[in-house]
């Protein structure tokens, strides 16, 4: 075969530095394009970007140049210094140092489209804490809770 060619989904969760409620719906509007926008640079087009105060989940594929630590890097670095440009609010404004990444069947990406948008009612019910241990379990990757949260 003379070309590279791949389809790989990626379901990307981060949060803010220890889990701060620093992202105000206001910024969303704004933030979520901008994330887009920079995954569409790295060639790992967006298909749901979305999130609450703490955290964000990205959807998206893989680009076959990239492994996913490059792309996470590549989209919080540029993220934490757009939002720093927003105003003093923001001036300290970290990520978490970690990440989770899970693949996605193509078949379940429109529900999980669906549930990356519903993530504000979502977190009305279940804390990002008790949401992110699920996806890990389900997911069944094993963790130490004293290193997942920072």
């Amino acid at each position: 075969m003379a070309q590279s060619l791949s389809q790989i989904l990626l379901h990307i969760v981060f949060s803010t530095k220890n889990r701060r409620p620093c992202l105000p719906p206001a910024i969303h509007a704004q933030l979520y394009p901008y994330m887009a926008s920079v995954l569409s640079a790295l060639e790992c087009p967006a298909v749901e970007v979305g999130g609450t105060s703490d955290h964000i989940h990205l959807l998206c594929s893989l680009s076959r140049i990239l492994s996913v630590a490059e792309l996470v890097e590549n989209v919080k670095k540029p993220a934490s210094k757009w939002l720093k440009s927003k105003g003093t609010d923001y001036g300290k404004f970290q990520w978490q140092s970690g990440y989770a990444a899970f693949s996605v069947s193509p078949s379940l990406s429109p529900r999980l489209v669906k549930y990356i948008r519903a993530q504000e009612a979502h977190h009305q019910k279940v804390s990002f804490k008790d949401e992110f241990r699920k996806l890990l379990e389900r997911h069944s990757i094993s963790y130490d809770e004293k290193y997942l949260w920072d």
